[in-house]
């Protein structure tokens, strides 16, 4: 398409008062793609956002095998990674699909996606600091017709950030609050959480990745399975164990936690060679499932709470923590970071017009819109960078 064929595609995008943006989102837990239709209005601060619909595409088994490999190992060849670029853009752009289908729309009715696919890799403190996401976006634009932005990590990595973490701005948005301090808090594979001062511009917004959300839970629960259970559903399991001091010590002492932010983090600190070494710990001990589950629950809510807490000590006391993704439904863990961080209220963000699940796509169909609007939508203070930079690449769809 030639230059004057993408201004005509966004000058039509941009022409509508109101869009209809399809955002699709896979976090480090890799359970499938994620995929909200949302209508959006404005751009900026004036951003007004309403939920059509949601859908969550599971990933089928072999590919989310294929694809937890390709994100632990150093070893998987470039042509494996070549093929679950295009399978994952398949993928994406099916997820686009089926959340058309539950809003009672077509493809056809759907102005733009904002897609943030899977990430493989993460490796901001390198030299050069890098982050690899697959699912291809021209794969998306071709099956749905549809302009899709995409690779939203890179321009930040490219001005200096760490390319993470990515929903603040959105946070900002959607949270932000006049009369309180709060802190967005989304509980996915990994545990983030974004600082909002009250009736703060984009320029005092803190945010940073705390460390493991659910996902060494589920690597736990996972691996004392054999693979039959992927997750300790509602935290029973946690729920009929005690914590192991020792090795809940063990795991508190990681350097990663005594990190300053900027900071980010995945699979390459807190996936598999993590969970295995917890694992051989675990067994030396001769834990019980229901008592390493405990362990690894504790880990997350004493982390996040220590986190939030400091947070309070140096700004504002913080007045409120609203919570999303799916550690949302672990009740133990919940009950636990709710217990380190009283008396300040956890809400789940159901409670403020999105649904926990739906979080992080809703971030993502957010940030296109400000994409195709040329507004800049990274945070400096939360990722480190030089300064604000418009975020995401554009590929145009089929039709003007």
């Amino acid at each position: 398409m030639t230059g004057a064929g993408v201004c005509a595609v966004l000058e039509s995008i941009l022409a509508k008062p109101a869009r209809r943006v399809v955002g699709l989102s896979s976090g480090t837990s890799m359970d499938g793609m994620d995929a909200v239709l949302a209508r959006v209005e404005g751009a900026g601060a004036r951003t007004s956002v309403g939920i059509l619909a949601f859908e969550t595409v599971p990933y089928p088994a072999p590919l989310r095998a294929r694809l937890a490999r390709a994100a632990g190992s150093a070893g998987v060849p470039t042509r494996e990674v070549c093929r679950l670029n295009v399978e994952v853009g398949d993928l994406a752009a099916r997820a686009a699909e089926a959340v058309a289908a539950r809003a009672g729309v077509t493809l056809e009715d759907v102005d733009l996606v904002g897609s943030h696919g899977q990430t493989l890799c993460h490796l901001p403190e390198e030299i050069p600091p890098s982050s690899l996401q697959v699912g291809e976006s021209a794969v998306i634009a071709e099956r749905t017709g549809v302009t899709t932005v995409s690779n939203f990590r890179a321009r930040d990595l490219a001005a200096g950030g760490q390319g993470a973490p990515l929903v603040p701005y959105v946070d900002w948005i959607l949270l932000g609050s006049r009369e309180e301090t709060r802190v967005a808090l989304n509980l996915g594979g990994i545990a983030n959480l974004t600082v909002l001062p009250r009736a703060a511009g984009l320029e005092s917004v803190r945010a940073f990745d705390v460390g493991p959300g659910n996902m060494v839970i589920d690597g736990v629960a996972e691996a004392r399975t054999g693979g039959r259970v992927r997750c300790d559903r509602g935290g029973r399991g946690a729920a009929a164990g005690r914590a192991a001091p020792e090795i809940l010590e063990m795991c508190l002492r990681h350097p990663y936690f005594r990190q300053s932010p900027p900071k980010s983090t995945g699979r390459e600190t807190f996936g598999e060679s993590f969970v295995d070494a917890l694992l051989s710990e675990a067994e030396r001990a001769d834990l019980s499932d229901e008592d390493l589950l405990a362990t690894v629950t504790e880990l997350t809510a004493r982390t996040v709470a220590e986190a939030i807490l400091a947070c309070g000590s140096s700004d504002p006391p913080v007045d409120r923590v609203i919570a999303s993704g799916g550690g949302v439904h672990n009740r133990t863990l919940m009950g636990r970071l709710a217990a380190l961080v009283a008396p300040i209220p956890v809400d789940a963000v159901d409670a403020f017009g999105v649904p926990s699940d739906a979080k992080e796509a809703v971030a993502f169909a957010v940030l296109a819109n400000e994409t195709i609007h040329g507004i800049p939508a990274n945070v400096p203070g939360a990722t480190g960078a030089r300064g604000a930079v418009i975020l995401g690449q554009i590929t145009p769809g089929r039709r003007p």
